[in-house]
């Protein structure tokens, strides 16, 4: 039997384009006398849907999708993910589905067992489990389906729990002999690895084959990197598809044994953690601005800092350098490298450029508040003026000409409240907000040495001290520790969830680790009213990350 995994990036919502989509691949398939095609979880509506399936009309669609789909397949048998009607008068109104289509009809539907409510997930919020486990027939082979966390279980990075039912072993007890999962697994850092040693795990344990089909893409925050594979019982890979690409593997099934037909498989997990960072956010942004269609282009600050740099690198990247804007804004306080550095990488990325000074903006701000500030010193609320006034440019050039306005913010100044509402805070998209401060320095070197193989972010823009520059002779090093240290504590804190105790415990200063934590729970208001930002971590800022803004649980602790 000639299987052929295929790995998909669908928008969510888009049944018509999703569908055509999946019809094409479907088409070419069949006319290379492949005998099973799969597709990932939820591949017909795109995940997440989330809200959407509370929307009747939203699901008599995906019904009609989806049997529109069944009655033009052939001998070729097609697998897709999609959301299906629970008929019975009990449970929640829908099941998260593999629906099974061959010659003309659908011959099975298989529903989730595990449904996910940690993090990212909300599934339980709107699809019933599954109760029974049982495998269908393709072609004379009997095969287990399951979708996604049936396979899984729970084994991230974070374990949140470990499920009662395990329905891969139960597929195999009822004669099954090889499993299939369609998944939709968001990207982090370690998932290569973590996924692959998963899947060997599954296959020796169950001593079956195991066939993932995973999502690639991004949709809104959540990154999906595909990493589809097959293997074999004895944990050797058959398959193994490239990260971030919308591409295919075609495996021949004989006996217990998966063989790949003329591929190479990739190497994922050689990726550097810079270049695997890098593809996802390049990823993100390009199908950010696709798939809402907002815009063709992007407008940002260039600080000559290094977040703006990094952000100007992955737009021009994932859009072309004609369809970058870049603006230095420069001030009384500003260096003069401030506009050169800004400059210089402009001109080695061929992205637009342009100078608006805020100095006279800034004045006039100054001017009406005068009575008011009269008799206090300048501080936080003069510095915030700043920050403010270009804001104010970025989002005028956004309005004016429908470009979408980038956030350069990183994950390190996201946690402690290093940065300004209304401000820098700006914008339709936050490219690094889950990338440390450390993290941004290691890809930016790793782009200039590896990547580019040349300097195309100036190495001045990489040496030179962190700083906000809003008052003279300003670093960030004034107001936070090293970003080694701070990273580190915010990794063990946010990442891990270690504690208080655990944390001054590793680090040794008491001060410092309270201190950094009290940022990071008083900010909580800022991160609420940010930009959503392209999640790359276990445990980023956002839709995964539920904590009340009122607390006093860290002060207690």
């Amino acid at each position: 039997m000639n299987i052929r995994i295929q790995q998909f990036n669908p928008t969510v919502g888009d049944l018509k384009g999703n569908s055509e989509a999946i019809f094409n691949f479907y088409r070419n398939a069949v006319e290379e006398d492949v005998d099973l095609m799969i597709f990932p979880e939820l591949s017909l509506c795109g995940y997440p849907p989330m809200d959407l399936l509370e929307r009747r009309d939203f699901i008599e669609a995906c019904e009609e999708y989806y049997q529109s789909l069944a009655k033009k397949t052939s001998n070729t048998t097609l697998i897709i993910g999609a959301p299906v009607k629970n008929t019975t008068k009990n449970g929640r109104p829908l099941y998260n589905s593999a629906i099974v289509m061959q010659h003309g009809a659908i011959s099975a539907i298989v529903h989730k067992t595990l449904l996910p409510t940690y993090d990212v997930f909300d599934e339980f919020r709107y699809f019933e489990p599954n109760t029974r486990f049982e495998p269908i027939t393709i072609n004379g082979r009997i095969f287990g389906i399951t979708i996604c966390e049936d396979l899984w279980n729970n084994q991230n990075e974070i374990e949140y729990h470990k499920y009662d039912i395990n329905p891969a072993e139960k597929l195999k007890h009822a004669g099954a002999e090889c499993i299939i999962n369609i998944s939709a697994s968001p990207f982090t850092k370690k998932k290569p690895e973590l996924r692959v040693n998963m899947l060997k795990g599954h296959a020796r344990a169950l001593n079956l084959p195991v066939v993932y089909a995973n999502q690639t893409g991004a949709n809104t925050e959540i990154l999906f990197d595909g990493d589809s594979m097959g293997v074999n019982p004895d944990g050797g890979l058959a398959a193994r598809q490239a990260l971030f690409a919308e591409t295919y593997a075609d495996l021949e099934f004989t006996s217990n044994t998966l063989q790949s037909r003329n591929q190479q498989n990739a190497k994922n997990e050689d990726i550097s953690n810079e270049e695997r960072i890098f593809q996802a956010l390049v990823t993100g942004l390009r199908d950010y601005v696709k798939k809402t269609g907002i815009s063709e282009d992007v407008v940002l600050g260039l600080s000559g800092g290094i977040d703006s740099a990094l952000t100007a690198v992955i737009a021009a990247e994932a859009l072309g350098s004609n369809h970058v804007h870049g603006i230095t804004m420069p001030s009384e306080f500003s260096s003069t490298g401030s506009v050169s550095d800004s400059e210089k990488l402009a001109t080695n990325l061929g992205i637009d450029f342009d100078t608006l000074p805020i100095g006279s903006i800034y004045d006039s701000f100054s001017e009406v508040l005068k009575a008011r500030f009269e008799g206090t010193e300048f501080g936080v609320a003069e510095e915030n003026l700043q920050s403010r006034s270009r804001g104010v440019l970025l989002m005028a050039l956004s309005n004016k000409f429908g470009w979408l306005l980038l956030n350069t913010g990183n994950k390190s100044e996201l946690a402690v409240g290093y940065c300004t509402l209304y401000g820098d805070m700006a914008g339709g998209l936050s490219i690094l907000a889950d990338v440390y401060k450390t993290e941004v320095f290691a890809i930016c070197r790793w782009l200039n040495d590896s990547y580019y193989k040349i300097e195309v972010i100036p190495e001045s823009i990489i040496t030179k001290p962190p700083s906000a520059e809003l008052r003279p002779d300003q670093k960030d090093t004034d107001s936070l520790p090293e970003y080694d240290v701070l990273d580190h504590i915010l990794y063990k804190y946010i990442e891990e969830q270690a504690s208080k105790k655990e944390i001054i415990e590793e680090i040794g200063d008491q001060h410092l680790v309270k201190r950094v934590l009290r940022m990071v729970d008083l900010n909580e208001y800022k991160r609420r009213q940010s930009a959503p930002g392209l999640r790359v971590s276990a445990k980023a800022f956002g839709v995964g990350r539920r904590l009340p803004i009122v607390q006093k649980w860290t002060e207690q602790e």
